[in-house]
């Protein structure tokens, strides 16, 4: 007998009438043959009038009773879903995340999965009971009640998903599944039938509110097949695996995230260790970095540009102060009127060209390009807030997404998967039990030798310019891997990297010259040999200290980097070719207990 996990959001639950409509999908997959088990959010905007209470009683309510009150809204869901399905005549049971046996972290409002005991559970459902389980929430080693964050319900679902050893985790919402960009901006979006989860984290991370991204973190490590899906009809929806089909469009999805902020350290000292001051002192904080771009120093100095949630601001520039002090930071800038224009697509990796048509696509739209940062299956674009709309606008209908057949994106239902055998839900149980469920898992850490580097420095920054760049470079039939722009500090200039293959490097030069005099540049830093190091895993984004231990480990080692950028599964960095082989042992040795 298969076992399937169906979530309902919150305006899924939102009225009596809902809640029965998905009652009635409960009650449907356990006649098809299934054990079924239920996580439920709060009702509608039960957990935001919540919120808005406790800020009338306490403008800074302590964490531990904002999870005390939070919890109930998911407790009030559970008890009516299981009425409603005890009225329709079939049995069900309701258990709060502590009775579940949720074990958490005691991070209140953010904790994270420690373990999940399924003997109840399992004996419930041999029972014949649908058992309905509250999402968002767990406990602690003190019987403390904690919260999960944003996406908390998810996460509960693909973690049971997990240690259930489920045949699917269902997630009804109120959209037909997972769109090539957000369809409340964009009406020409278009549903994907399948997409992989390496796609999704990234598309997660960048503001696609449908799936919150630690939840698609537990699919990916754990082997969770997902079916995104209407509470309201019986549309096909989007199916979230391993694998993606074998013919796809280099971009499958474009996502705009006008949340972030800029800051901009001018000026840092260009020496092993500079990285490490700053982002260890954010990793404490947990603030979450995203784009991290640091470009090649000149005369010993260099500059560092990130982003951050702009709701957290002014804790990171209040946290990095003493940092540019000590480092005697020449200026530290900060820009809260930005937004990340991205695209993402697996195809990426055997295609080539679609940095320079991104950035051809908003320099038709008029649209300048403040800061660049790429990886194997992302291009992420930092513009203006007020040209937020229109570059995703300009990214969407330039790479078609609005036009793409059916035929390619895979829409498909979702197969029919046998139970797993219990010795294989036993060792997965087992394997939950002895590490976090939510622990940092490191796939690879690869070296890559065969590259070189090109600086572009003191570039006009006006829009239409990368286009241009990266137009020429690949008319001279240069291949580019790594592109960064950095934000300069000085006022209407920018710097632009790019690595290649060493035996385009004489190539990469003459055209980049070419460029420089056209452009009016600043100057040139190139080096014929540079050492690629990426360090690519899951969770990478919601464990806030990768990149500063990868700092730390090379700063140790004497090992000065030279570029930076960064992933939802990836950090890439370059260092000096001679260092390479160092850096890689280096690195190898500070994850070696979290490489899968």
């Amino acid at each position: 007998m298969a076992l399937i996990v169906q979530k309902f959001g919150g305006t899924s639950v939102a009225t009596p009438e809902k809640i029965r409509a998905a009652a009635e999908k409960a009650i449907r997959s356990q006649q098809d043959g299934n054990q079924v088990v239920v996580v439920v959010s709060a009702m509608g905007k039960n957990t935001d009038m919540l919120v808005d209470l406790a800020n009338q009683i306490n403008p800074r309510p302590p964490a531990r009773e904002i999870d005390m009150l939070l919890s109930t809204g998911e407790q009030v869901s559970v008890a009516l879903m299981a009425m409603a399905i005890d009225a329709m005549g079939h049995q069900a049971v309701s258990l709060t995340g502590a009775q579940i046996g949720i074990r958490t972290d005691s991070s209140h409002t953010k904790a994270r999965i420690i373990s999940i005991s399924t003997d109840r559970l399992q004996a419930l459902l041999d029972d014949g009971n649908i058992v309905i389980a509250a999402g968002f929430q767990g406990i602690d080693e003190e019987l403390d009640i904690t919260t999960l964050g944003r996406g908390g319900s998810d996460t509960t679902a693909v973690a049971l998903a997990a240690v259930l050893g489920a045949a699917s985790c269902e997630i009804y919402t109120d959209v037909d599944g997972v769109f090539t960009t957000d369809p409340r901006l964009l009406k020409e979006a278009r549903r994907m039938g399948r997409i992989s989860y390496d796609e999704m984290l990234e598309l997660a991370s960048l503001g696609a509110g449908v799936m919150h991204n630690r939840s698609i973190e537990f699919a990916k490590k754990y082997s969770v097949p997902i079916h995104v899906r209407n509470s309201s009809n019986e549309n096909p929806g989007t199916i979230i695996t391993a694998t993606n089909e074998s013919e796809v469009p280099a971009v499958r999805g474009a996502a705009l995230s006008t949340h972030d902020a800029r800051i901009t350290l001018v000026g840092v000292p260009d020496v092993p260790g500079t990285s490490l001051k700053i982002f260890s002192l954010i990793a404490e904080r947990e603030i979450t970095v995203d784009m991290i771009v640091q470009n090649v120093g000149e005369e010993g100095k260099s500059d560092l540009s990130f982003t951050v949630p702009r709701e957290e601001l002014e804790v990171t520039l209040e946290t990095i102060e003493k940092a540019a002090q000590a480092l005697q930071a020449e200026a530290v800038l900060h820009d809260d009127g930005v937004a990340k224009v991205s695209v993402v697509g697996i195809g990426m990796t055997q295609q080539t060209g679609v940095a320079t048509q991104m950035f051809r696509s908003l320099a038709d739209a008029g649209i300048n390009i403040q800061m660049i940062t790429t990886s194997e299956i992302k291009i992420s674009t930092l513009v203006s807030r007020d040209q937020a709309e229109a570059a995703l606008t300009a990214v969407h209908q330039g790479f078609q997404l609005d036009t793409i057949p059916p035929s390619q994106e895979g829409d498909l239902s979702l197969p029919s998967q046998p139970a797993r055998e219990q010795s294989e839900v036993a060792d997965i149980v087992d394997r939950l039990q002895k590490v976090g469920m939510e622990e940092l898992v490191i796939d690879n850490i690869s070296l890559d030798e065969s590259q070189a580097r090109i600086t572009i420095r003191g570039i006009p920054d006006i829009p239409g310019i990368a286009a241009s760049v990266f137009e020429e470079v690949a008319a001279a039939g240069v291949f580019v891997d790594m592109i960064i722009q950095s934000f300069d500090g000085e006022e209407g200039f920018a710097s632009v990297s790019f690595t290649v293959p060493q035996s385009q490097y004489q190539a990469a030069v003459t055209v980049s010259e070419q460029i420089c005099t056209r452009a009016k540049a600043q100057g040139m830093s190139n080096s014929p040999q540079v050492a690629k190091l990426s360090v690519s895993g899951t969770g990478l984004r919601s464990h806030t200290g990768v990149a500063s231990r990868m700092f730390q480990t090379l700063a140790e080692a004497g090992i000065n980097i030279e570029m930076i950028n960064t992933s939802e599964v990836r950090v890439n960095i370059v260092v000096h070719g001679e260092h390479g082989q160092q850096a890689l042992a280096q690195l190898q040795q500070a994850f070696r207990e979290l490489l899968r």
